[in-house]
């Protein structure tokens, strides 16, 4: 009986399975989709928009300032350690929206959104990408701004996993653990899924745990690490970690991350797998290859990428300033600045 019980349990985990996969998704194909970035790690109001690329308009957050010979001035947009992001999914004439990760702090993502007169009156649900503070703290200032009776919530269940970093010669830092109770009382809708799930009637692909199948993407260092139930231990997976999949007719797939965790590259050959389509067209979000512990994996990483030739890349928030220079400098004609505010519509062929 154990046997057989444990023999379940290993073969409902992921699969570190290259090439297609045994019953791929039926991803619809959508005519177009729209991302508005509204927290990123950089706001730079000078970048300039193109055909694909808008930029946040230069009046964007004007406010009442007395010292200034108008009585006004503009605040710009707030850039700070965090991701968030509008998903707008087109196909048949129709629009639907998820926001995609809230960003660190309560009142960046709200903030950002009112100095870009977006609103949130259309969101259908919500996508969390993994359970980190910094993706997950803006929940908290889109509570207090409308009504979110039963909106859906799509999350991981080890996203409420108490987490820290425990640096040697350091003490511990504990990191802030989402709550189930509060997002319940708040209204929210919580969707936990370990496996892939299909969102908007088929047209969005939330990925579930990723498949990690590369001989260069470990995840995070020792000091990163998880709280049992009885005992601290090193977290490499971060398996909460899944990204946000979309088909552009004609063109190929788009793939939304949060911090990539899973690795880039991991992630972007577990959604051509799940779904079958080889091709990628663009690649938006974190992919977390800032800092000592990651710049060894970038080489492997931009080497992978270029390989696939996607036609944007626009690495934000925990990429670093190495990876973001290499991917420029090898996707010369795909890689974008991100920026807080800035919109990309990828439309089909």
């Amino acid at each position: 009986m154990c046997e057989t019980a444990a023999g379940e349990a290993r073969a409902s985990m992921p699969r570190p399975a290259p090439g297609p996969a045994v019953d791929p998704i039926a991803l619809e194909p959508v005519d177009e989709v729209e991302i508005v970035t509204l927290v990123d790690n950089v706001f730079d109001s000078l970048l300039t928009s193109d055909e694909r690329t808008r930029r946040a308009a230069a009046g964007a957050g004007a406010v009442e300032a007395p010292l200034f010979e108008e009585g006004r001035t503009y605040d710009g947009l707030i850039a700070e350690h965090g991701f968030a992001a509008l998903v707008t999914v087109r196909r048949a004439g129709r629009s639907t929206t998820l926001l995609f990760d809230t960003g660190r702090s309560q009142d960046a993502m709200v903030t950002n959104a009112d100095r870009l007169g977006v609103g949130f009156g259309d969101v259908q649900a919500v996508v969390l990408s993994h359970g980190h503070f910094d993706h997950t703290g803006g929940l908290a200032g889109l509570a207090g701004r409308r009504g979110v009776r039963s909106l859906p919530m799509v999350l991981h269940p080890l996203v409420w996993t108490r987490r820290r970093f425990a640096v040697p010669g350091r003490e511990p830092e504990e990191l802030p653990t989402l709550s189930r109770r509060a997002l319940d009382a708040e209204g929210f809708e919580i969707i936990e899924r370990r496996e892939p799930s299909l969102l908007l009637d088929g047209a969005v692909l939330i990925t579930g745990e990723v498949d990690r199948t590369t001989e260069f993407e470990h995840g995070m260092p020792p000091p990163h690490q998880a709280w049992t139930g009885s005992d601290w231990v090193h977290d490499p997976l971060v398996a909460d970690d899944q990204a946000l999949v979309v088909h552009v007719r004609d063109r190929g797939l788009v793939v939304l991350t949060g911090c990539g965790h899973a690795g880039a590259v991991n992630i972007v050959r577990h959604a051509r797998r799940l779904t079958g389509v080889d091709r990628l067209h663009a690649l938006v979000g974190g992919l977390h290859l800032g800092g000592p512990a990651f710049e060894p994996v970038i080489p492997p990483t931009v080497a992978a990428l270029t390989d696939l030739a996607p036609s944007l890349v626009v690495p934000g928030h925990c990429t670093g300033w190495r990876a973001q220079h290499a991917l420029a400098s090898a996707l010369p004609g795909a890689w974008v600045q991100g920026s807080s505010g800035t919109t990309y519509r990828l439309s089909a062929a």
